[in-house]
């Protein structure tokens, strides 16, 4: 398959190569428009009883978000004084009523809770128009100049949700244009270190390119179709460029070995695709597979991870397989063009990292006995992790609509906690709605740490009662309370939900605690098969699962000690909520398991090569390593380059993926792939290699194997003496 692959990219190199022009043409001119068809937010949990409560009192009785905050503030005059009145009701008053369809202030509520400390600051509450957070957010984009505009004599700050919305599209926008700023000049530094010429170096940022261009046409064709999170961008980028520049770093690496070997073009590209491109293909499955995996969640933030994790995969995947080739075709001996220096050349028999798989295996026990206990003592704090929701400290210090919250919360007493609701329904309408639920609002009014109930409206037979509590909707503390009050009983003849922010948090903690075991089942089933016919072994994929929970520990443990705890907090610029975001080591647990499994597949691809025509385990490891170690070193490093430059991401729980990324790999293609493999592997010997006979049987026929000519499935073929001796 792969070797006609080859012929055919080599034959019709014009042809792929004009649809690849035509597809970046898509890309361009389509797919980046990508932006303004995506969703915000999607971290809670639908179909939920936090969730179904807010859609009832909504759907019945009025909207429970505050849309926009405006903060107004003196410093010369009170709210008290006509002049302090006058300009922000004028400065409200020229808002569009079609697009405001509601305005709270302290002047027509009367409530102290819109008048700060110190007199001098109050706030509006705004109501858009808009049946949805999307169309919430255009209302918001046509009056947004004219919000932000300042009334004369005083001071003025936006906040709210929709606003917040605003200012974490905007981020994200920013921060993928930062990212790309800081790692694509060292990317191609490293490129041209690794390959020597700039030619060859520019191949991999080209697969880059296509991989990321293909995502956002598949992604914004998707958002057609289904909702998809704005966030989606930000695995595409990294996931994208990350995985094409690995791909077209072995096939690059692979035909110009091909090269010097004095083939021709058409053969050097033909070993090529048999050889590296059926790795390469191997690996994309895995990859996206382990990603796909999160849509198993109903959490539209998961989902939109698989959805852009997976697209970003395949695309990269397909392009490496397809205009590459094609491209290389073309190029020829030119690949090696415009050389910069001569790159060293590593003894491709007993160099350096043979000799490290030939030390290790000498002390195997030692390795084992030293590196899996580090490995689960650095994986300890994760054992204390506290997960939770995404509140406004997700934004970067200073970001307009967070500083409003944090002025509401510490200036305005009664601004300051948290609100759930409660929605009523009656199975009759009752003649007096207070009469009937007063049992029921003393009941709550005695719940722990309760601060005030009252009944927020009541509509269509439906009734909303709020109950405030001094904790935030994101503390611990408040978690309790929602307990209290949800195990207080229905009043007669109706039946009640309860939601709010914390209660979101809760429900999302069960939805995903429920679907969590069928994401790893999912995961281990899938990569134990490929990996099976991959390398027709059952040991080698149940050590690669072992393997990975042991790099995954790891990285959740540093991702509990840095962004819980607050260490390196300073020198990351984030403030530390005192949990992770619930969603994040879901997510990371997906792409971390398809990244290993990445450089596993690569690895284990040569050693079963070596394997089959020696039949020597030991030697079989040593020559496997070297061969693959200073590439998979160098892809490594050229992921970390692309991912690490997410951590500068002003969007805390992207800073987090991207530092949490970071980690793993380092640990993967350091600690794992060049010391704990060789080691486990020199300790199991022939073991390594067994599988049930039938099983064994069956590989024998269908199973593919690499060597210098290509990947062969001729059943007739006479299998390694230990394939026999089996």
């Amino acid at each position: 398959m792969f070797e006609t692959l080859g012929h055919f990219t080599y034959r019709r190199r014009r042809l792929v190569l004009t649809l690849t022009g035509l597809f970046v043409v898509l890309g361009l001119a389509w797919g980046t428009g990508v932006f303004g068809s995506l969703a915000n937010g999607g971290f809670d949990a639908p179909n939920t009883e936090a969730a179904n409560a807010v859609q009832t009192i909504e759907q019945n009785v009025r909207r429970t978000g505050t849309d926009v905050i405006v903060l107004y503030r003196s410093s010369t005059e009170t709210v008290a004084d006509p002049a302090f009145k006058q300009s922000v009701e004028q400065h409200l008053a020229a808002l569009p009523s079609a697009d405001v369809t509601g305005v709270s202030t302290y002047w027509s509520t009367k409530s102290p809770a819109f008048v700060s400390k110190d007199q001098h600051s109050t706030y509006a509450v705004l109501t858009l128009a808009g049946a949805d957070p999307e169309a919430r957010l255009d209302t918001f984009h046509r009056i947004a100049s004219q919000v932000r505009t300042a009334p004369a004599g005083l001071e003025s700050k936006v906040g709210g949700e929709v606003a917040v919305f605003d200012e974490v599209n905007t981020q994200t926008e920013h921060d993928i244009v930062k990212a790309e700023t800081i790692s694509t000049p060292i990317v191609l530094v490293l490129l041209v270190i690794v390959f020597g010429g700039l030619v060859a170096a520019s191949l991999p940022l080209f697969v880059g390119a296509l991989a990321i261009l293909g995502a956002f046409v598949l992604l914004r064709g998707l958002s057609a179709i289904t909702d998809v999170s704005i966030f989606s961008i930000n695995i595409v980028t990294m996931i994208g460029l990350g995985l094409a520049i690995d791909y077209a770093l072995f096939i690059v690496t692979r035909f110009r070995e091909e090269l010097a070997r004095g083939n021709d073009v058409e053969t050097a590209l033909t070993a090529t695709m048999a050889t590296a491109g059926r790795t390469v293909a191997f690996s994309g499955v895995t990859v996206g597979v382990a990603i796909s995996s999160l849509v198993l969640f109903p959490v539209m933030f998961l989902k939109s991870m698989a959805y852009g994790g997976a697209a970003a995969v395949a695309i990269a995947m397909i392009a490496a397989l397809t205009a590459l080739p094609a491209l290389l075709a073309v190029l020829g001996h030119r690949v090696n063009s415009l050389r910069i220096f001569k790159p060293r050349k590593a003894s491709t028999d007993r160099g350096a990292w043979y000799r490290l798989a030939h030390s290790v295996m000498r002390r195997p026990v030692r390795y084992v006995l030293v590196l899996v206990p580090l490995l689960l003592v650095l994986g300890i704090p994760f054992l204390s992790a506290q997960l939770g929701g995404v509140d406004h400290r997700s934004l970067p210090p200073g970001a307009t609509s967070r500083t409003v919250t944090e002025t509401l919360q510490r200036d305005f007493p009664g601004a300051g906690g948290s609100d759930i609701y409660a929605a009523v329904r009656f199975d009759s309408a009752p003649s007096d709605p207070s009469a009937a639920l007063a049992p029921y609002v003393a009941q709550l009014k005695q719940v722990r740490d309760v601060e005030d109930v009252r009944i927020g409206g009541y509509a269509k037979g439906v009734a909303s009662v709020v109950v405030h509590t001094h904790f935030t909707g994101q503390e611990l503390a408040a978690r309790d309370v929602v307990h209290g009050v949800r195990a207080v009983s229905a009043p007669a003849g109706t039946q009640v939900q309860v939601g709010g922010e914390t209660a979101a948090v809760i429900d999302l903690l069960h939805v995903l605690k429920e679907r969590a075991p069928y994401m790893a089942g999912f995961i281990v089933v899938v990569t134990f098969v490929l990996l099976f016919v991959a390398f027709g072994s059952f040991v080698l994929p149940a050590k690669a699962l072992l393997m990975n929970v042991l790099s995954l520990s790891a990285a959740f443990g540093a991702m509990v000690w840095i962004f819980q705890d607050g260490h390196l907090s300073g020198f990351l610029g984030f403030t530390p909520a005192g949990f992770l975001d619930a969603t994040n080591p879901v997510m990371l647990f997906a792409v971390l398991f398809g990244l290993s499994m990445d450089y596993e597949v690569f690895l284990l691809s040569r050693i079963r090569e070596e394997y089959d025509r020696t039949g020597d385990n030991t030697e079989a490891v040593a020559h496997g390593l070297q061969r693959t170690g200073g590439i998979i070193t160098s892809a490594a490093l050229l992921l970390i380059i692309v991912v690490a430059a997410f951590s500068t991401s002003g969007i805390v729980f992207v800073k987090m993926i991207g530092v949490g990324l970071v980690i793993a790999i380092a640990l993967d293609a350091t600690i794992v792939r060049a010391l704990l493999v060789p080691a486990t592997m020199r300790l199991l010997g022939r073991a390594n290699w067994w599988a049930p006979k039938p099983l064994v049987r069956w590989w024998e026929r269908n199973g593919f194997r690499e060597d210098d000519q290509g990947w062969s499935r001729d059943s007739s073929q006479e299998p390694s003496p230990e394939l026999v001796r089996r």
